[in-house]
């Protein structure tokens, strides 16, 4: 009988601390689904969360980024007109043969270069509601005048040093610039194929666009190291020092700036490979 009565208590007490422990172990059970289906369902929406405040970071970002460029882009458009006017005011064209070298220079690579590249940017171009056609046609007639204006220009120095029986290209200034005009008559030149793409079967015309807007950039950049080292110059140097002179170098540094970012934007993510 106490052996019974013993066992029974026994039986008791060992099904009470199981249930107790299935108990336990049901209840972590059913909390862990509940987080599991919690976390589940909110992952979407925190990820959807994540996802929309890149999306604002970015537009923010862009946004900046797109005053900036408006920004420089209208200044580079007042040191098209600036610079050049400082020039001919210290050149005094007609003073002297040589008068018109800087003139004619500085007009053709800082003003009608410049603004023949600015008419394609989509922040800044002095004639955004024209349609492309007609940005075309600016582009090629302002390139054209540049060309003129710099053959006129080089003509002229070198007659110059030939009436005064001096040396040609002693300088890098010199050497910079036969080069420079040289490149830009043939990259004009090299520019009727996108006038008459016909011409060139075997390319697209987006491949030609992407080319002439590269090696355009790079004769541009040769215009403006052309014109830097002109600031080294007797000439220039004998007028203009100190924070005019530094003044003037920046104004040439800004427009290679401003004119690098706008056809690198334009057309360095066409010539990228997507990732695989």
């Amino acid at each position: 009988m106490l052996a019974f009565t013993f066992l029974l208590f026994w039986s008791l007490f060992y099904s009470v601390n199981r249930s107790d422990r299935l108990g336990t172990l049901w209840t972590t059970f059913m909390l862990s689904i509940k987080k599991s289906d919690f976390s589940s369902m909110n992952q979407p929406l925190i990820r959807g969360a994540n996802a929309s405040k890149k999306t604002n970071q970015r537009s923010k970002s862009e946004k900046v980024l797109r005053t900036l460029r408006i920004i420089s882009a209208m200044v580079a458009h007042l040191i098209a007109i600036a610079f050049p006017a400082f020039i001919i005011y210290l050149a005094s064209p007609g003073s002297s043969l040589f008068s018109w070298h800087p003139t004619l220079m500085t007009i053709a690579f800082t003003t009608l270069m410049v603004e023949a590249i600015l008419v394609f940017s989509p922040e800044s171009s002095l004639l955004f509601r024209a349609s492309r056609k007609t940005k075309v046609t600016v582009h090629w007639i302002l390139q054209c005048s540049c060309v003129l204006c710099a053959l006129i220009g080089f003509v002229v120095i070198f007659y110059n040093k030939y009436e005064r029986s001096k040396s040609h290209f002693t300088s890098w200034h010199g050497i910079f610039g036969l080069i420079t005009v040289i490149y830009i008559v043939v990259q004009a030149s090299c520019g009727i194929f996108l006038l008459y793409p016909s011409l060139v079967k075997n390319w697209k015309l987006v491949q030609l666009k992407t080319y002439h807007a590269t090696f355009g950039l790079l004769g541009f950049t040769l215009a403006c190291c052309t014109i830097a080292l002109g600031l080294f110059s007797n000439w220039f140097t004998g007028n203009v020092s100190g924070f005019t002179w530094y003044l003037s170098m920046f104004c040439v540094g800004w427009l290679t700036l401003v004119i690098m970012n706008q056809v690198t934007t334009a057309y360095l993510p066409k010539t990228r490979k997507p990732a695989i």
